[in-house]
């Protein structure tokens, strides 16, 4: 599948790092759908090109991306199979994990059923990648977080935190002791509060977490760097530039 035709024209530095894991998330595409994402400001404008430039830049075919959530506006999954292509033609391989807004990602089987070569999909399990073990959910609104709702959001927190434990056991019960975790949402609100997400991260010893999500002003207050023993690092495109974020 072509990417972009302007591809070919442009130049980047040769960077050589073996074997790399990247992450990215909130990619918002709509091949198949009317979705200008322009709509949301300037640097919106001609996204997917960004992406795939400073992708191709920077990843290497035997490199594993993850891509945390928000990758397709479509609603049904038949409609998300363009971007899905898309994203399989691009360099390396993918981890994808969901966001709140991929209504296509329906059952875990039917999705992964459909996934082209190049693509895995992330639920309740780990991806093993050159010694890592990736585990991952999409997470939810933090207590604490301005809009939670006790009564609704309550419960999903907790179901969420439910489905990244079960990630995180599943990389443990096979041995895996180096373990990078991708949610979707933040791990904690915007003030940075401990949450039951990163305390689970650090009662399973994860050494990086990825996230994105967050689009507003306020994602200049997120925290960012270590704590716990956990390195966290916020990639949604439009905070880094619409580049892939080495992790390790």
């Amino acid at each position: 599948m072509e990417i972009h035709s302007k591809i070919e024209t442009l130049t980047c530095s040769e960077v050589s790092i073996s074997m790399a894991i990247w992450a990215i998330a909130d990619l918002h595409l709509s091949h198949d759908q009317s979705k200008p994402m322009d709509i949301f400001g300037n640097a919106w404008e001609n996204h997917a090109e960004k992406i795939a430039a400073n992708w191709c830049c920077n990843v290497d075919e035997d490199d594993l991306v993850i891509v945390a959530g928000d990758i397709s506006w479509a609603m049904q999954l038949p409609e998300a199979l363009a971007d899905l292509g898309w994203v399989a033609a691009l360099p390396g391989r993918k981890l994808l994990v969901r966001g709140n807004h991929d209504y296509w990602w329906s059952s875990i089987s039917k999705v992964r059923a459909a996934l082209p070569p190049g693509l895995v999909a992330l639920q309740n399990d780990h991806f093993i990648f050159e010694g890592w073990a990736v585990c991952g959910t999409r997470g939810w609104l933090c207590p604490g977080e301005d809009g939670f709702d006790e009564e609704h959001d309550e419960k999903i927190y907790r179901r969420e935190l439910g489905r990244l434990k079960l990630s995180l056991d599943s990389a443990l019960k096979a041995g895996q002791k180096r373990i990078i975790a991708a949610l979707h949402y933040p791990p904690f609100n915007r003030q940075g509060d401990s949450s039951g997400f990163t305390e689970l991260l650090e009662r399973y010893g994860v050494k990086h977490c990825v996230f994105g999500h967050v689009h507003d002003e306020g994602r200049e207050k997120l925290f960012q760097g270590t704590r716990g023993g956990v390195t966290y690092r916020f990639v949604a495109s439009d905070g880094v530039d619409f580049t892939p974020v080495l992790v390790v």
